[in-house]
């Protein structure tokens, strides 16, 4: 009898890369080649959770493609007969098939501890136990392992820098980065004689930004064969905007240059960085990198402590330290990431969470009664005015420049400044809108390239005042703040080009600007702001609204409730509030994700009348309906909703 084929004593194994898409400073990938393997597939499997449930918009899309064909290029750099593999299949069903075909020995990956990231690796390791294919796990994401944090913190997520920087003392110093390999193994036989299982993708979060119909499941190889990165007219999505690229090629430059200006990087102070400033910006812009993994966190902090005690000894001044500098900031980011590993899918929301306070904030989200989390997709329109300056914040038609100015660089180029960040989160929740963090972090979730599900829900939470932080009356003006940085607005006349003429005087406030003034600028100020000619007055007054909020913050924090608490999961806190907050009338319901009024389109609406304290938070109750060409814009949108 003929020996079986593929008999060997070596190893064969799957790389499966996620959020580490580099192959320098890899522990995961270092340990795959520890093993020795005879052949080692580098894979990437196309998540349907990502692709339909995760909001993610064109530029982060490109972002992620970036760093896929840089990372596949670097692969085949170092063995011509390897690349990066990108099957288009979900990792539950794709992956027990490669093992069986491909004869796979162990399969490594970077430790994830995100909500989902763990749940579907748990499964993953439930499947490769059944299958007797050894799985390695290593942590590579953090600077310390984020579960490791969580332990030293006594078992509780790390809800101040403080405690993070403990936790890490008692885990030992951060180690240091490992050089990319030299060489890597061949890929093994590509046999692919299995059959393929397409998703059923019952809600398309991302549809509002596809142009054409998704193609990602036709085949498993893509529509080349190749098994290569896809592209974004696979995807149905619309060209990206962004200037900004990924991939590790970048990453590695970007972080270079930063390091080589030694006082910069000495003596960074994030708050005394110009939000304001934006060819080129103020701040490092690592941070999708790091999301993505195209550059180590560790390779990074290392090289700020190295050039820090370069920059001490040489008596040019005194470096920075935490929590302002950079190291700081890279901790900041393990403090949330370690919050995260705790509580899982409740931190970032507030129901269930036991470190949120509860605030009654207008336009809540919609829950899962048997999972107790937020159905994507969807919220409730308990106050029609806070729907209008909701989407008004959205799509930068507030009528306040700078931050419209904000929301438009946001979506255009999926980035702004960290305390862009501020302002534009303060003003939706306690300093204007009193609109829900949770609106605003989906928002930030869909057009940010950094986007990272732990940072982004930590840093609501934390500009919100909901957790983290709590001096509430510290709020960002729409008009002050901005002129301390940009007198002359530059950021608003690249952003707002409506209002590039406008004098210095006005471009901060300018509906203050004559009407003759106006005329000759080109731009009138009008209520609705309807065309290119126009921009809209402002939709409140900011002091008024402010103080409002303020007054409304002070009654909760008074009432003191958290997300965890009997009276908020029921319903009953709504008799410890005024009538402003605890009765809110009649309750609609919006599908987040049915209008797209950035481009004018046609999208379908989702709401539905509900009785406040009878609503079914296990169904999304409505019908859809396909909306005329007139209703597809934004002030369509506002018009209606005020008229109802």
């Amino acid at each position: 009898m003929p020996a079986p084929k593929f008999i060997t004593n070596k190893p064969r194994v799957i790389y499966w890369f996620r959020t580490d898409l580099r192959l320098h400073d890899s522990p995961a990938l270092r340990a795959a080649l520890d093993l020795n393997p005879e052949c080692l597939y580098p894979i990437w499997t196309w998540d349907p959770h990502y692709v339909y449930h995760a909001r993610v918009g064109p530029n982060r899309w490109q972002y992620l493609i970036d760093c896929q064909n840089d990372l596949s290029s670097r692969i085949t750099a170092l063995n011509p007969k390897s690349r990066l593999l990108v099957l288009r299949e979900g990792p539950e069903t794709i992956l027990p098939k490669l093992w069986k075909e491909w004869r796979i020995s162990h399969i490594v990956f970077e430790k994830d501890t995100d909500a989902y990231g763990r749940e579907r690796d748990e499964k993953i390791e439930r499947l490769a136990k059944e299958a007797g294919v050894k799985v390695v796990s290593i942590a590579g994401r953090t600077l310390w392992d984020s579960d490791d944090v969580v332990e030293r913190n006594g078992g509780k997520a790390t809800m101040t820098l403080a405690q993070l920087q403990t936790a890490g003392k008692k885990l030992g110093e951060i180690a240091r980065p490992i050089p990319p390999p030299e060489t890597l193994p061949n890929l093994g036989e590509l046999i692919l004689g299995f059959a393929h299982t397409q998703p059923i993708a019952a809600l398309d979060l991302n549809a509002s930004h596809r142009s054409e119909a998704d193609k990602s499941y036709e085949t498993i190889a893509g529509p080349n064969g190749d098994l290569g990165p896809p592209t974004l007219e696979e995807l149905g999505i619309r060209p990206a905007t962004t200037r900004h690229r990924g991939g590790e090629t970048v990453a590695l430059e970007q972080m270079n240059k930063i390091l080589a200006d030694k006082t910069y990087t000495a003596t960074f102070q994030k708050p005394n960085t110009a939000p304001t400033a934006f060819e080129p910006q103020a701040t490092t812009l690592l941070s999708p990198h790091h999301h993505f993994g195209s550059l180590s966190i560790r390779q990074f902090y290392w090289g700020i402590v190295d050039v820090v005690e370069e920059f001490n000894k040489s008596g040019k001044g005194k470096a920075s330290v935490p929590p302002t500098s950079l190291i700081g900031q890279l901790e900041f980011r393990d403090m949330y990431f370690g919050a995260h590993a705790k509580l899982g899918y409740s931190f970032s929301q507030t129901i269930g969470n036991p470190n949120i306070r509860f605030i009654p904030w207008y336009l809540p989200s919609v829950l899962d009664d048997k999972t107790g989390r937020v159905i994507s997709g969807t919220y409730y329109i308990d106050n029609q005015e806070a729907e209008v300056w909701f989407q008004r914040w959205k799509f930068g038609r507030t009528g306040f420049p700078w931050i419209d100015a904000l929301m438009r660089q946001l979506r255009q180029e999926g980035w702004i400044h960290h305390l862009g960040r501020h302002a534009v989160a303060s003003f939706l929740t306690r300093g204007g809108c009193f609109v829900h963090w949770e609106r605003g972090a989906e928002v930030f979730e869909e057009w940010l390239i950094d986007h990272e599900t732990a940072c982004n829900a930590g840093n609501w939470q934390w500009l919100s005042c909901t957790a983290f932080f709590s001096q509430f009356y510290r709020v960002y003006s729409p008009i002050a703040f901005p002129k301390k940085w940009d007198k002359s607005g530059n950021i608003v006349r690249k952003y707002v080009p409506e209002l590039k003429d406008y004098d210095d005087k006005y471009i901060y406030e300018p509906w203050k600007a004559p009407i003759a003034d106006q005329r000759k600028w080109g731009c009138m100020i009008k209520d609705d702001g309807s065309d290119e000619f126009t921009y809209p007055k402002p939709m409140f007054d900011f002091s008024e609204r402010r103080e409002w909020c303020l007054r409304k913050m002070k009654e909760a924090y008074d009432v003191g409730l958290h997300g965890n608490d009997e009276k908020v999961k029921d319903g009953s806190w709504r008799s410890l509030f005024g009538d402003e907050l605890g009765n809110k009338g009649d309750v609609k319901l919006m599908s987040i994700g049915d209008i797209d009024a950035g481009d004018n389109g046609a999208e379908n609406v989702v709401t539905a009348v509900i009785s406040p304290g009878n609503e079914d938070k296990g169904t999304v109750i409505g019908q859809k309906r396909k909306a005329s060409k007139s209703q597809g814009t934004l002030d369509g949108l506002v018009k209606r909703i005020k008229k109802s």
